[in-house]
């Protein structure tokens, strides 16, 4: 497994002047709170606690900002969909996703989380019209692959790949706990962040 750029913590915004100098390449990884985000971003960076993993979604309550290199970052977005938590905040969160995807010039591609028992939703589709409208690429992982059978994985990698129709989005099988696709993973995001 080829290993990815050492990593570090920069910083956590709860608010739009609190995201760093827009500067350099950036991937954002974003998803709904139970699909597993935590654990493919902490799979491909080769950390075990780089992004945060509970059992109780929705803990992902800002925009969390990783050096890879020098001005390459990843991003950790909020998760959406099933967090208990109030309108006021979910208000919130939306209005900060949104204020991210439209302002990052550094934002050069999503990896878009996506529970492969539960295939592509409404809110991942929003998440893939935002980074499309921006002419960046999307990458779909659909996670937890090692809870189904191969048909079941044939299946839902089809009809998701159908529905990503469009060329800048690409579709593939993952599982953090197997340790199955990170390294196709991990090639999209660091061919990503490479200079173009």
């Amino acid at each position: 497994m080829a290993a990815f750029p050492p990593i570090r913590f920069l910083t956590s915004a709860a608010a739009s002047n609190q995201l760093v100098a827009d500067r350099g390449r950036e991937v954002a990884f974003a998803g709904r709170s139970n699909a597993g985000k935590s654990s493919a971003l902490n799979a491909i960076a080769g950390r075990h606690a780089l992004a945060r993993v509970s059992r109780t979604p929705g803990r992902t309550q800002l925009i969390n900002f990783f050096e890879a290199a020098p001005d390459t970052r990843l991003v950790d977005l909020p998760g959406y969909g099933f967090a208990k938590v109030p309108e006021s905040v979910r208000r919130k969160w939306l209005e900060l996703m949104q204020h991210y995807f439209n302002v990052r010039e550094s934002l050069v591609g999503l990896i878009l989380i996506v529970d492969s028992r539960r295939g592509l939703g409404q809110e991942d589709a929003a998440m893939l019209e935002w980074i499309l409208a921006r002419d960046r690429a999307a990458h779909v992982l659909l996670t937890k692959s090692d809870k189904l059978n191969r048909a079941q994985c044939a299946r839902v990698l089809k009809e998701t790949r159908a529905a990503c129709a469009d060329a800048a989005v690409t579709v593939q099988l993952f599982s953090a706990h197997a340790k199955q696709g990170i390294d196709e993973a991990r090639a999209v995001v660091t061919g990503w962040l490479a200079e173009p």
